[in-house]
Protein backbone atom coordinates (compact mmCIF):
# COMPACT_ATOMS: atom_id res chain seq x y z
CA UNK A 1 0.00 0.00 0.00
CA UNK A 2 1.41 3.48 -0.91
CA UNK A 3 1.48 5.99 1.31
CA UNK A 4 -1.10 8.45 -0.12
CA UNK A 5 -3.61 5.25 0.02
CA UNK A 6 -2.59 5.01 3.71
CA UNK A 7 -2.86 8.71 4.83
CA UNK A 8 -6.80 8.60 3.21
CA UNK A 9 -7.22 5.12 5.17
CA UNK A 10 -6.61 6.57 7.74
CA UNK A 11 -8.07 9.85 7.56
CA UNK A 12 -11.75 8.25 6.65
CA UNK A 13 -10.96 5.75 10.01
CA UNK A 14 -10.30 8.65 12.33
CA UNK A 15 -13.36 10.85 10.43
CA UNK A 16 -15.67 7.42 11.44
CA UNK A 17 -14.40 7.31 14.98
CA UNK A 18 -15.86 11.30 15.16
CA UNK A 19 -18.95 10.89 13.98
CA UNK A 20 -19.40 7.80 16.08
CA UNK A 21 -18.12 9.79 18.98
CA UNK A 22 -20.76 13.33 18.09
CA UNK A 23 -23.28 9.90 17.64
CA UNK A 24 -22.43 8.90 21.06
CA UNK A 25 -22.69 12.13 22.76
CA UNK A 26 -25.78 12.94 21.37
CA UNK A 27 -27.48 9.61 22.62
CA UNK A 28 -25.90 10.30 26.11
CA UNK A 29 -27.91 13.63 26.16
CA UNK A 30 -31.33 11.64 25.63
CA UNK A 31 -33.51 10.69 28.37
CA UNK A 32 -35.22 7.45 27.50
CA UNK A 33 -38.00 6.50 29.78
CA UNK A 34 -40.54 3.64 29.95
CA UNK A 35 -44.69 4.26 30.31
CA UNK A 36 -47.10 0.89 30.77
CA UNK A 37 -50.47 0.19 30.53
CA UNK A 38 -52.78 -2.47 30.33
CA UNK A 39 -54.64 -1.83 27.23
CA UNK A 40 -54.36 -2.73 24.03
CA UNK A 41 -52.71 -0.86 20.86
CA UNK A 42 -56.54 -0.09 19.92
CA UNK A 43 -57.81 1.54 22.88
CA UNK A 44 -58.15 5.12 23.65
CA UNK A 45 -55.17 4.70 26.32
CA UNK A 46 -52.24 3.93 23.83
CA UNK A 47 -53.73 6.75 21.61
CA UNK A 48 -53.55 9.13 24.65
CA UNK A 49 -50.14 7.23 26.02
CA UNK A 50 -48.70 8.08 22.49
CA UNK A 51 -49.90 11.57 21.73
CA UNK A 52 -48.48 12.14 25.46
CA UNK A 53 -45.08 10.76 24.17
CA UNK A 54 -45.00 12.74 21.03
CA UNK A 55 -45.54 15.81 22.79
CA UNK A 56 -43.09 15.39 25.29
CA UNK A 57 -40.48 14.70 22.88
CA UNK A 58 -41.61 18.00 20.96
CA UNK A 59 -41.50 20.27 24.09
CA UNK A 60 -38.04 19.03 25.23
CA UNK A 61 -37.17 19.16 21.69
CA UNK A 62 -36.17 15.75 21.97
CA UNK A 63 -33.97 15.54 25.28
CA UNK A 64 -36.48 13.46 26.94
CA UNK A 65 -38.16 10.27 25.15
CA UNK A 66 -41.21 8.47 26.25
CA UNK A 67 -41.13 4.47 24.81
CA UNK A 68 -44.87 3.02 25.25
CA UNK A 69 -45.30 -0.56 26.43
CA UNK A 70 -48.92 -1.56 26.27
CA UNK A 71 -50.90 -4.73 26.55
CA UNK A 72 -49.23 -5.35 30.42
CA UNK A 73 -45.64 -5.54 28.71
CA UNK A 74 -44.28 -4.22 31.74
CA UNK A 75 -46.90 -5.92 34.08
CA UNK A 76 -50.45 -5.58 35.95
CA UNK A 77 -51.68 -2.26 37.50
CA UNK A 78 -50.11 -3.09 40.59
CA UNK A 79 -46.45 -3.79 39.15
CA UNK A 80 -46.60 -0.49 37.20
CA UNK A 81 -46.89 1.05 40.73
CA UNK A 82 -44.62 -0.99 42.46
CA UNK A 83 -42.20 0.14 39.51
CA UNK A 84 -43.01 3.35 39.98
CA UNK A 85 -42.15 3.65 43.92
CA UNK A 86 -38.57 2.11 43.16
CA UNK A 87 -37.63 3.61 39.61
CA UNK A 88 -38.19 0.82 36.79
CA UNK A 89 -41.19 2.40 35.79
CA UNK A 90 -41.39 5.93 34.63
CA UNK A 91 -44.85 6.42 33.87
CA UNK A 92 -48.22 4.37 33.63
CA UNK A 93 -52.04 4.31 33.50
CA UNK A 94 -53.70 2.94 36.30
CA UNK A 95 -57.03 3.41 37.79
CA UNK A 96 -58.58 1.26 40.92
CA UNK A 97 -55.65 -0.66 41.83
CA UNK A 98 -53.77 2.80 43.50
CA UNK A 99 -56.90 2.27 46.57
CA UNK A 100 -54.18 -0.66 47.65
CA UNK A 101 -50.94 1.97 47.68
CA UNK A 102 -53.47 4.64 48.96
CA UNK A 103 -56.81 3.94 50.69
CA UNK A 104 -58.47 6.80 50.14
CA UNK A 105 -58.99 6.23 46.41
CA UNK A 106 -61.15 2.97 47.30
CA UNK A 107 -64.30 5.83 47.53
CA UNK A 108 -63.79 6.58 44.38
CA UNK A 109 -64.85 3.30 43.24
CA UNK A 110 -67.82 3.52 45.18
CA UNK A 111 -71.36 2.53 42.91
CA UNK A 112 -72.91 5.73 42.44
CA UNK A 113 -70.84 7.83 43.88
CA UNK A 114 -71.11 10.16 41.17
CA UNK A 115 -74.39 11.02 39.68
CA UNK A 116 -73.01 11.71 36.23
CA UNK A 117 -69.93 12.40 34.08
CA UNK A 118 -70.44 16.36 34.59
CA UNK A 119 -70.04 15.73 38.32
CA UNK A 120 -66.69 13.30 37.89
CA UNK A 121 -65.17 16.30 35.88
CA UNK A 122 -66.02 18.95 38.77
CA UNK A 123 -64.03 16.54 41.01
CA UNK A 124 -61.73 15.27 39.06
CA UNK A 125 -60.48 18.63 37.73
CA UNK A 126 -61.22 20.73 40.79
CA UNK A 127 -59.32 21.36 44.17
CA UNK A 128 -60.42 18.25 45.62
CA UNK A 129 -59.38 16.50 43.19
CA UNK A 130 -55.66 18.25 43.46
CA UNK A 131 -55.58 17.66 46.88
CA UNK A 132 -56.00 13.85 46.45
CA UNK A 133 -52.91 14.14 44.26
CA UNK A 134 -51.09 16.14 46.27
CA UNK A 135 -51.40 13.32 49.39
CA UNK A 136 -51.27 10.19 46.76
CA UNK A 137 -47.60 11.95 45.90
CA UNK A 138 -46.55 12.40 49.86
CA UNK A 139 -47.99 9.08 50.68
CA UNK A 140 -46.31 7.09 47.94
CA UNK A 141 -43.74 8.53 46.45
CA UNK A 142 -46.06 8.88 42.77
CA UNK A 143 -47.24 12.11 41.58
CA UNK A 144 -50.28 12.46 39.54
CA UNK A 145 -49.85 14.22 36.36
CA UNK A 146 -53.49 14.17 34.98
CA UNK A 147 -56.78 12.13 35.26
CA UNK A 148 -57.94 10.80 32.17
CA UNK A 149 -61.60 10.18 31.78
CA UNK A 150 -63.25 6.65 31.00
CA UNK A 151 -66.95 5.97 29.78
CA UNK A 152 -69.12 5.25 32.69
CA UNK A 153 -69.07 1.21 33.57
CA UNK A 154 -71.97 -0.91 32.35
CA UNK A 155 -73.47 -4.65 32.72
CA UNK A 156 -72.76 -7.23 30.36
CA UNK A 157 -75.21 -10.61 31.11
CA UNK A 158 -76.69 -13.93 29.76
CA UNK A 159 -79.32 -13.44 32.01
CA UNK A 160 -81.92 -10.38 31.50
CA UNK A 161 -81.77 -7.83 34.06
CA UNK A 162 -84.28 -5.08 34.63
CA UNK A 163 -84.63 -4.51 38.42
CA UNK A 164 -82.30 -5.38 41.74
CA UNK A 165 -84.57 -8.45 41.85
CA UNK A 166 -82.82 -9.88 38.73
CA UNK A 167 -79.56 -9.79 40.01
CA UNK A 168 -79.97 -12.37 42.92
CA UNK A 169 -77.44 -15.19 42.56
CA UNK A 170 -75.66 -13.62 39.56
CA UNK A 171 -72.57 -14.70 38.97
CA UNK A 172 -70.63 -11.40 38.47
CA UNK A 173 -66.53 -10.75 37.60
CA UNK A 174 -65.19 -7.60 39.16
CA UNK A 175 -62.16 -6.20 39.64
CA UNK A 176 -60.55 -7.51 43.24
CA UNK A 177 -61.56 -3.78 44.35
CA UNK A 178 -63.37 -3.73 47.94
CA UNK A 179 -65.91 -1.07 46.83
CA UNK A 180 -66.97 -3.13 43.91
CA UNK A 181 -67.33 -6.28 45.76
CA UNK A 182 -69.33 -4.93 48.60
CA UNK A 183 -71.40 -3.58 46.02
CA UNK A 184 -72.61 -6.17 44.14
CA UNK A 185 -73.15 -7.86 46.78
CA UNK A 186 -75.44 -5.04 48.55
CA UNK A 187 -77.50 -5.45 45.01
CA UNK A 188 -77.94 -8.69 45.13
CA UNK A 189 -75.32 -10.16 42.95
CA UNK A 190 -72.73 -13.10 43.69
CA UNK A 191 -69.39 -10.71 42.99
CA UNK A 192 -66.00 -12.81 41.68
CA UNK A 193 -63.15 -10.79 41.51
CA UNK A 194 -60.78 -11.90 38.67
CA UNK A 195 -58.60 -11.41 36.34
CA UNK A 196 -59.95 -9.49 33.29
CA UNK A 197 -58.15 -11.75 31.18
CA UNK A 198 -59.78 -14.15 32.13
CA UNK A 199 -63.28 -13.27 31.54
CA UNK A 200 -64.11 -14.16 28.07
CA UNK A 201 -63.28 -17.86 29.06
CA UNK A 202 -65.22 -17.95 31.87
CA UNK A 203 -68.41 -16.22 30.40
CA UNK A 204 -68.27 -18.52 27.40
CA UNK A 205 -67.52 -21.72 29.27
CA UNK A 206 -70.36 -20.50 32.11
CA UNK A 207 -67.83 -20.00 35.17
CA UNK A 208 -69.87 -16.84 35.34
CA UNK A 209 -72.63 -14.82 34.51
CA UNK A 210 -71.51 -10.74 33.88
CA UNK A 211 -69.35 -9.17 34.04
CA UNK A 212 -68.74 -4.98 34.20
CA UNK A 213 -66.48 -2.62 32.85
CA UNK A 214 -66.58 0.32 30.12
CA UNK A 215 -67.89 -0.37 27.30
CA UNK A 216 -64.80 -0.03 25.08
CA UNK A 217 -62.87 -2.55 27.99
CA UNK A 218 -65.55 -5.15 27.13
CA UNK A 219 -65.87 -4.66 23.05
CA UNK A 220 -61.25 -4.77 23.18
CA UNK A 221 -61.86 -7.91 24.95
CA UNK A 222 -65.01 -9.15 22.39
CA UNK A 223 -66.96 -9.54 25.06
CA UNK A 224 -70.02 -8.69 22.94
CA UNK A 225 -69.11 -12.21 21.52
CA UNK A 226 -70.12 -14.29 24.56
CA UNK A 227 -73.14 -11.85 26.08
CA UNK A 228 -76.49 -11.88 25.12
CA UNK A 229 -77.57 -8.34 27.38
CA UNK A 230 -76.12 -4.78 27.91
CA UNK A 231 -77.64 -3.86 31.23
CA UNK A 232 -77.24 0.37 30.88
CA UNK A 233 -76.11 0.77 34.95
CA UNK A 234 -74.15 3.73 34.96
CA UNK A 235 -72.64 2.47 37.93
CA UNK A 236 -69.35 3.98 38.13
CA UNK A 237 -68.14 6.96 36.10
CA UNK A 238 -64.39 6.35 36.73
CA UNK A 239 -61.25 7.45 35.60
CA UNK A 240 -57.72 6.51 35.06
CA UNK A 241 -54.72 8.61 36.15
CA UNK A 242 -51.65 9.25 34.36
CA UNK A 243 -48.88 8.92 36.93
CA UNK A 244 -45.24 9.11 37.21
CA UNK A 245 -42.66 7.94 38.83
CA UNK A 246 -41.54 11.34 41.64
CA UNK A 247 -37.64 9.56 41.54
CA UNK A 248 -37.38 10.00 37.93
CA UNK A 249 -38.98 13.43 37.67
CA UNK A 250 -36.72 14.71 40.44
CA UNK A 251 -33.80 13.98 37.93
CA UNK A 252 -35.32 16.11 35.08
CA UNK A 253 -34.62 19.68 34.34
CA UNK A 254 -37.01 22.05 35.83
CA UNK A 255 -37.82 22.91 31.81
CA UNK A 256 -38.54 19.19 31.46
CA UNK A 257 -40.92 18.85 34.39
CA UNK A 258 -42.61 21.60 32.87
CA UNK A 259 -42.28 20.15 29.52
CA UNK A 260 -43.74 16.83 31.12
CA UNK A 261 -46.66 18.63 32.63
CA UNK A 262 -47.79 20.87 29.63
CA UNK A 263 -47.78 17.21 27.78
CA UNK A 264 -49.90 15.81 30.07
CA UNK A 265 -52.79 18.59 30.33
CA UNK A 266 -52.69 18.35 26.44
CA UNK A 267 -52.50 14.54 25.80
CA UNK A 268 -55.80 14.51 28.54
CA UNK A 269 -57.81 16.54 26.28
CA UNK A 270 -56.90 14.27 23.12
CA UNK A 271 -57.56 11.39 25.36
CA UNK A 272 -61.21 12.50 26.73
CA UNK A 273 -62.36 13.43 23.41
CA UNK A 274 -61.37 9.87 21.91
CA UNK A 275 -63.34 8.50 24.90
CA UNK A 276 -67.01 9.81 23.59
CA UNK A 277 -66.08 8.61 20.17
CA UNK A 278 -65.04 5.38 21.53
CA UNK A 279 -68.52 4.46 23.54
CA UNK A 280 -69.99 5.10 20.19
CA UNK A 281 -68.09 2.98 18.53
CA UNK A 282 -68.67 -0.23 21.23
CA UNK A 283 -72.18 0.26 21.43
CA UNK A 284 -72.79 0.27 17.37
CA UNK A 285 -70.37 -3.23 18.17
CA UNK A 286 -72.82 -4.42 21.13
CA UNK A 287 -75.95 -4.09 18.09
CA UNK A 288 -74.09 -5.09 15.33
CA UNK A 289 -73.42 -8.67 17.49
CA UNK A 290 -77.09 -8.99 18.27
CA UNK A 291 -76.55 -8.01 21.95
CA UNK A 292 -80.05 -6.62 23.55
CA UNK A 293 -79.44 -2.93 25.07
CA UNK A 294 -81.88 -2.53 28.37
CA UNK A 295 -82.34 0.60 30.23
CA UNK A 296 -82.28 0.85 33.81
CA UNK A 297 -84.20 2.56 36.26
CA UNK A 298 -80.65 3.10 38.39
CA UNK A 299 -82.40 4.65 41.50
CA UNK A 300 -83.18 1.41 42.93
CA UNK A 301 -79.88 0.37 42.53
CA UNK A 302 -78.63 3.45 44.19
CA UNK A 303 -80.73 2.57 47.24
CA UNK A 304 -79.16 -0.70 47.92
CA UNK A 305 -75.40 0.41 48.02
CA UNK A 306 -75.91 4.00 50.17
CA UNK A 307 -75.36 1.46 53.31
CA UNK A 308 -72.02 0.44 51.68
CA UNK A 309 -71.22 4.50 51.06
CA UNK A 310 -71.84 5.02 54.31
CA UNK A 311 -69.06 2.21 55.62
CA UNK A 312 -66.23 2.47 53.19
CA UNK A 313 -66.37 6.82 53.88
CA UNK A 314 -65.99 5.69 57.51
CA UNK A 315 -63.31 3.85 56.79
CA UNK A 316 -61.29 5.18 54.20
CA UNK A 317 -61.87 9.10 54.28
CA UNK A 318 -65.39 10.78 55.60
CA UNK A 319 -64.15 14.12 54.57
CA UNK A 320 -63.46 13.08 51.65
CA UNK A 321 -66.50 11.42 50.54
CA UNK A 322 -68.45 14.27 52.17
CA UNK A 323 -66.83 16.82 49.69
CA UNK A 324 -67.76 14.63 46.49
CA UNK A 325 -71.42 14.49 47.68
CA UNK A 326 -71.32 18.06 48.61
CA UNK A 327 -70.30 19.17 44.64
CA UNK A 328 -73.36 17.33 43.35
Amino acid sequence: MNIFKYKILLFLGLAALLLAGCGSTKAEDVTVLRMGHIQGESHTWHKGSEEFARLVDEKTDGSVKVDVYPSSTLGSDRDLLEGMQIGSVDFALVAGVMSNFYEPYAILELPYLFEDQDHLETFLYGEEGQRLQDETLEATGIRGLEFWLRGPRELTSNVRVETPADLRGLKIRVPNIEASVKGWQAMGANPTPMNFGEVYSSLQTGVIDAQENPLSFSTNARIHEVQDYLVMTDHVFGYVQLLTSEKMFEKLTPEEQQAVQEAATEATEYQNELVLEEDEVATQEFLDEGVEIIEVDTEPFMELVQPVHDELADKYGRELYDSIIDLK
